[in-house]
């Protein structure tokens, strides 16, 4: 079986005697970051509709799972075995609706109810019982922020609409323009993560991502600064007005 396969490669990889130094030396943490881009090309290759990408980044995917998991055998901790048995665990009993004879109307009801049956195990097992606790502090910022206000708005805490996460918006600019008038770079670092947090929780409110709109947008820069880049060497020009001209030629080019 092809994965039983890639778990006695990984087995071999880690062996310390034959196997290859640099797997040998790693740990959980050392195989973090790696584990984090892995996850970022996945979602790399979708955004840019590449199946052939996708296959293989899910590949180098499920590779970091197998080496934590080969790391976590050898300590006696757990083996990929388990990995997957409490996966599909959760999943049944996160879904009564289609393992048991639950009954849920829409998406919306079925979130909610997941979120329910995530507070309850983590009330049964004995860990962190704050709304907050368990928001990974490792994830991107804007995601960070967007769950973190997500779950304050289980008790109420939050903006009634996206008009009053504008107007905090607007709020929270003033504030960052009085830190640049009186020139206090701590205050204008502290505002500015404010203007950040409620540009993230704006997106919330609107239904996007704003990690996703936010790759968009580092998408849509870097196409039209290519373009700018050709130009001017084309015609030598780098003055900032036939620089914008060459960047709305851009803009123009992909509404047409």
């Amino acid at each position: 079986m092809p994965m039983q396969e890639l778990l006695d490669i990984m087995a071999r990889l880690r062996d310390p005697a034959t196997g290859c130094p640099w797997d040998v030396e790693q740990t959980f943490r050392t195989v973090a970051p790696y584990t984090l881009e892995e996850a970022y090309e996945v979602v790399d290759a979708i955004e840019r509709d590449d199946v052939g990408a996708l296959r293989e980044e899910l590949g180098d995917l499920l590779l970091q799972v197998v080496f934590h998991a080969q790391m976590a055998r050898e300590q006696g901790a757990f083996d990929f075995e388990a990995v997957v048995r409490g996966i599909c665990d959760k999943l049944v009993r996160r879904h009564p609706h289609v393992f048991g004879g639950a009954h849920v109307a829409d998406a919306a009801e079925q979130t909610r109810l997941w979120e329910e049956q995530k507070a309850r195990e983590k009330a049964a097992s004995g860990r962190a019982q704050g709304l907050l606790d368990d928001v990974p502090a490792g994830l991107p910022a804007t995601t960070r922020a967007v769950k973190l206000a997500r779950r304050a708005a289980r008790i109420g805490f939050d903006w009634p609409d996206a008009d009053g996460v504008r107007a905090k918006l607007d709020e929270e600019l003033a504030e960052l323009d009085a830190a640049r008038g009186a020139g206090n770079r701590d205050e204008m670092a502290a505002e500015l993560g404010d203007v950040l947090f409620a540009v993230a929780n704006l997106a919330r409110h609107l239904g996007i991502d704003p990690e996703t709109a936010l790759r968009g947008s580092n998408a849509r820069f870097e196409r039209r600064f290519r373009h700018v880049e050709r130009r001017s060497g084309e015609t030598g020009r780098r003055e900032l007005e036939s620089l914008e001209a060459y960047w709305q030629e851009a803009k123009a080019a992909e509404r047409a």
